[in-house]
């Protein structure tokens, strides 16, 4: 509530305006002192959010698990060997021998904290420089910077990118990291229904009328394989529209990075319009199994960016094992070929078979593999239950509001270190799995859930 002295205070205040203006100074009185001051800590903890409000009955097992053990296709959870198809390890690199070597010596040679600082003030290295010359000449652009992480170097990319004067058009599904970076934009944002590019020239359109007065450009948002859902980005499509509007496209292709195209260089590979992507973003969270990112553009659009995005000018630069760790993956995928042929080997026997058995993918063109059931959160929880604990299979599920009411998907990521016996085995156990969600077993309570445990 107000203190003493600020009531009083209004009081007061109210009184002296009273002379000249009762009817207001009253209200304004009894409008203000009935203001509550709220504790925020209170707030916070009152109102968690849509997961956090499932913390006391999913901490350690729906949010949060604890997978242990080598990483690979089976691994540990709560005592038991799971097969996991949870990992972005999509060319098995989290354990291929050359790079846990290559990440070992140079830990042991530099250490985790070097270099110390920010890459403008102290951070910079040859290694660093070294990284970015590879990653630019395999992306085909004239040049790129590395980020300390991703999503915050998405944030900074566009906040980089764009003032006030600009407009941004954005797919409907963009990440998480994505968006943040639109709420620091200041100026106008247009959002077109995923992949819909009739409704994007639309939003092109309302762009171009802004942008004639105030004298800003326009840039276009998508991602190249979408994490989720696992289609792609109309790139082509987007690239064919610069032919009648003036904008410049930024493609977030995490998930695309390595997997995608002939080379693995990405969806813009993939859709053979890479020249036409103007700012490329890529991740090695994702294929390269480590930590850090990049953009990649003309020459002077990466230096402008080195010098404006502030998550990377005030913020720790990339250490040293990961920077030769990195260009150690890198020339794995470049020399070894045969980890992408693996990892689409696995991906087309599970998505077939999957498919074949009449599960629904929706429309994956990509390795991510969700899988859409019918149901609610009580049936979402007890199928992974079932998975988890009666077959050993360790996968992830997303329910409202990330997808619709009454849908369900359970999402699958193959890797180059899965196997055949993996795949026929899941795709066994997910038959099984539905019989039981349309026989009901999933509502009546016949599969025990977790949270009677916790």
């Amino acid at each position: 509530m107000l203190t003493q002295d600020a009531s009083t205070y209004f009081i007061m205040f109210s009184q002296d305006e009273g002379k000249k203006n009762g009817s207001f100074a009253s209200q304004f009185k009894r409008s203000f002192i009935n203001i509550i001051i709220v504790d925020i800590f209170e707030k916070v903890v009152n109102n968690m959010g849509p997961l956090g409000q499932y913390a006391s009955i999913g901490q350690g097992y729906y949010f949060f698990p604890k997978l242990e053990g080598e990483i690979s296709n089976r691994m540990v959870f709560q005592g038991k060997e799971m097969l996991v198809w949870s990992l972005n390890n999509y060319l098995g690199l989290a354990n291929h021998p050359e790079v846990r070597q290559a990440d070992a010596e140079a830990a042991q040679k530099f250490g985790m904290a070097y270099p110390m600082g920010a890459r403008m003030m102290s951070g910079q290295t040859v290694y660093h420089e070294e990284l970015e010359h590879v990653l630019a000449k395999f992306e085909r652009k004239e040049s790129s910077y590395l980020l300390n992480y991703g999503y915050m170097g998405m944030v900074s990319i566009i906040d980089s990118l764009v003032d006030r004067h600009d407009v941004i058009v954005y797919d409907s599904e963009a990440h998480a990291c994505i968006l943040d970076g639109l709420r620091l934009h200041i100026g106008k944002r247009f959002v077109y229904p995923h992949n819909d590019l009739e409704n994007c020239e639309k939003q092109l359109k309302r762009a171009q009328a802004i942008v004639a007065k105030t004298g800003g450009g326009i840039l276009v948002i998508t991602e190249g394989v979408y994490g989720m859902s696992g289609d792609l980005g109309n790139l082509k499509g987007l690239v064919e529209l610069k032919k009648k509007y003036d904008f410049r496209l930024l493609v977030d292709d995490a998930h695309g990075f390595g997997t995608m195209g002939r080379t693995g260089a990405g969806t813009g590979e993939e859709q053979e319009v890479q020249d036409g992507v103007d700012v490329y973003f890529g991740t090695f969270a994702k294929a390269m199994a480590g930590i850090g990112a990049f953009v990649a553009s003309k020459k002077e659009i990466v230096h402008a960016l080195a010098y404006n995005m502030r998550s990377q000018i005030f913020a720790k630069s990339l250490p040293m094992p990961m920077v030769i760790g990195a260009l150690k993956r890198m020339e794995v995928i470049q020399n070894q070929p045969e980890l992408k042929n693996k990892l689409w080997e696995v991906v087309n026997a599970l998505q077939n078979g999957l498919r074949e058995k009449g599960f629904n993918l929706g429309n994956t063109q990509s390795p991510v593999t969700p899988v859409f059931l019918q149901g609610g959160l009580a049936e979402a929880t007890q199928i992974v239950h079932d998975l988890r604990e009666n077959y050993r299979i360790f996968c992830s599920m997303v329910v409202y509001p990330v997808v619709p009411r009454g849908v369900i998907l359970i999402r699958l990521i193959p890797t180059a270190v899965h196997t055949m016996e993996d795949v026929r085995y899941t795709i066994d156990a997910f038959s099984e799995i539905r019989q039981k969600l349309n026989d009901g077993k999933y509502s009546d309570g016949t599969i025990p859930d977790v949270a009677d445990k916790l």
